[in-house]
């Protein structure tokens, strides 16, 4: 199984919680998506839902000369979330990771202002918040994610990936209060690894999305 793109993906995630909508299951929904990439598979679901669309940025915190392996996250002011596990695997330390966690910080900050403005974050008390994005990898950036959300007070949290590492989304099951995975493949080492294309997006085309919704 791999999808044509980000699209593609998401109108097989819009059709599933379509279905959920009509059994009366997503009461008062917004969609969030975490950008760059979820907001691509976030679109046809916020459609689908005629939901607001939103994003949630969240950083990864990458393991030194391996970047792409996160080793924790980050998600609005909130404390950096490690994963004890594999901090002790790889003989690190938070006081070690705290440049890295500056830098991620910064970029988190400056993606922010770039994609909110004076924007007001939107309120969730008492909604149904569906956090999309393209793949669970290791669950580090949706783990950090949830928890930041939970904290809103949500009446559901919803996780709705297309594709993802069986462990991690047995991990997070007490995260949510649902997870959607319609793919959850063996073998599975990237998410970039189920999508013929998998371009980056930039941030212009996360505003585009947005702006038209």
């Amino acid at each position: 199984m791999r999808f044509r793109d980000r699209a593609e993906a998401g109108r097989e995630l819009a059709g599933l919680l379509a279905d959920a909508q009509a059994r009366g299951e997503l009461t008062d929904p917004v969609v969030l998506a975490l950008p760059r990439g979820g907001i691509a598979v976030a679109e046809p679901v916020a459609r689908a839902l005629d939901a607001p669309l939103d994003v949630l940025v969240v950083r990864k915190i990458g393991a030194p000369h391996h970047e792409e392996f996160a080793v924790g996250a980050l998600a609005g002011d909130d404390p950096p979330l490690f994963d004890p596990d594999t901090l002790e695997q790889l003989g690190l330390t938070e006081e070690s990771l705290a440049p890295v966690v500056e830098r991620e910080r910064r970029e988190l900050r400056r993606r922010e202002g770039r994609y909110r403005g004076d924007r007001p974050f939107p309120a969730l008390t008492g909604r149904t918040v569906i956090v999309v994005d393209d793949g669970l990898a290791t669950g580090a950036t949706a783990r950090a994610a949830l928890r930041h959300l939970r904290r809103r007070r949500p009446a559901r949290l919803v996780l709705a990936v297309p594709v993802g590492a069986p462990d991690s989304v047995d991990l997070l099951a007490a995260e949510a209060d649902t997870i959607l995975c319609p793919h959850r493949p063996p073998g599975f080492s990237a998410v970039g690894q189920w999508y013929e294309d998998f371009a980056q997006l930039t941030d212009d085309e996360v505003l585009t999305a947005l702006q038209t919704h």
